[in-house]
């Protein structure tokens, strides 16, 4: 392959993650990761808990950096440009292009719309009709405007389990970012919010790259168009979803899959 082509394959690449390694002190949690995904993927993440996909996705938007004594080599790049090391892009930038839905919804003490519009005031947003018209927008676009619209001024805590989380989805729209990570995010909800929150993933894919936590193999098939197994730090396969579930390469993907372990 040219150079130009090399280049410009990577530049199709949303997130590209090459030879990455994750250490935690003397421990590594993370082992050579190749990964990496294009506009407008569903990448799904699975294995057995603690084989390091919460890790994995902190790393996209450098959370992991809160975290004493974590180390990491390698490269990860957004549209190719450096997430660490000299010359990397700002951080603050980084969270705002790459938002982060997590396990149990987590709205502010704030009313409704305030929760939407905190993330565009603290960048500097004072207008009110144009703020007015992104919370609409976000709420819209997380499948939540019909339900709350004559109540944007009560307490987010008021809301059901899963219009929270839609609402914390909301929230991160609200930044315009490029990539949305999810963390298990309807590990705490039931089956009908569950529901909700997989069709809204369907409609969100057509506008941002989203990188999916999920312990559910079913949840997994239906939402994605990737999918990623990690086990004890290593990523042991990572292709498309069809055929990882169909013809997995690896027997330890098989066997997971088919729930022999995990």
């Amino acid at each position: 392959m040219s150079e130009n082509n090399s280049r410009e394959c990577a530049q199709a690449n949303k997130v590209e993650v090459k030879g990455l390694d994750l250490f935690y002190g003397d421990f590594q949690a993370l082992k050579q990761i190749d990964f990496s995904i294009k506009r407008g993927d569903v990448a799904a993440l699975i294995g057995p808990s603690g084989c390091g996909k919460s890790t994995f996705i902190r790393i996209l938007n450098r959370m992991n950096d809160l975290i004493p004594g974590c180390r990491i080599t390698g490269e990860v790049l957004l549209d190719g440009e450096e997430i660490y090391g000299a010359g990397a892009i700002d951080v603050a930038d980084l969270r705002r292009r790459v938002g982060m839905v997590f396990q149990k919804p987590n709205p502010f003490s704030k009313s409704i719309f305030d929760n939407v519009a905190y993330g565009p005031r603290m960048q500097g947003l004072r207008d009110r009709r144009r703020l007015a018209e992104l919370v609409e927008a976000s709420l819209k676009k997380a499948a939540l405007w019909d339900e709350v619209k004559d109540r944007l001024k009560k307490p987010a805590h008021a809301l059901s389990g899963g219009q929270q989380q839609r609402l914390c989805i909301a929230r991160s729209i609200a930044m315009e970012p490029e990539i949305i990570l999810m963390d298990e995010p309807t590990s705490a909800l039931d089956p009908i919010a569950t529901g909700r929150i997989e069709e809204l993933i369907g409609e969100l894919k057509k506008e941002f790259s989203i990188i999916l936590v999920t312990h559910a193999m079913h949840q997994a098939s239906r939402v994605s168009n990737k999918t990623a197994f990690f086990l004890l730090g290593e990523l042991v396969e990572f292709g498309s979803t069809r055929g990882m579930f169909t013809h997995p390469k690896d027997k330890r993907t098989e066997d997971y899959i088919s729930g022999r372990f995990g």
